[in-house]
């Protein structure tokens, strides 16, 4: 199974469409995310990031709704 995870992108690092890169917060753990599939994300904008590219720009607040099923999960839940 394969999981993306909705962040905020904190700011944006170089011009090259292929090689643009974000710093995206995932409730407070910020990690590098490459923008190339996201040429219309903007800092402060929310995008669905799965294995370190992010996919799609999302509206903010199904990116907060998702978030807050994701707080709710418990690693018991997979026993």
């Amino acid at each position: 199974m394969c999981l993306a995870i909705p962040g905020q992108v904190l700011d944006i690092e170089g011009d090259d469409p292929l090689t643009r890169t974000g710093r995206v917060s995932f409730a407070g753990i910020v990690k590098r995310a490459n923008l190339a599939y996201t040429p219309e994300a903007r800092t402060g904008d929310y995008v669905l990031v799965h294995a370190g590219f992010a996919l799609t720009v999302l509206d903010e607040q199904e990116a907060l709704k998702t978030l807050a099923y994701l707080a709710e999960y418990e690693p018991e839940d997979l026993n």
